[in-house]
């Protein structure tokens, strides 16, 4: 974790208790769940969104292009 001593994360707790208070904090760590369990949804739903557009996706917008054949070396063609 970042490398923290546990005497440094008491002291940067204290430092946040000074500066917002005790009665602020609950609704600090409350709104910063809401915000990351908002973020884990979306990502969630992208990644939802990207499953489907791989697993079955019938979009033909996109026009699949055959296979390239591999390009001769130089000096292995037949120079008779």
């Amino acid at each position: 974790m970042l490398g923290l001593s546990p005497w440094e994360i008491l002291i940067v707790f204290l430092a946040i208790l000074l500066l917002f208070g005790a009665k602020r904090l609950p609704e600090i760590g409350g709104s910063l769940g809401k915000g990351i369990r908002g973020f884990k949804e979306s990502i969630s739903g992208l990644e939802e969104e990207i499953g489907g557009e791989i697993t079955g996706s019938t979009d033909t917008s996109v026009p699949q292009t055959p296979p390239r054949e591999p390009a001769e070396k130089p000096g292995s063609a037949d120079t008779r």
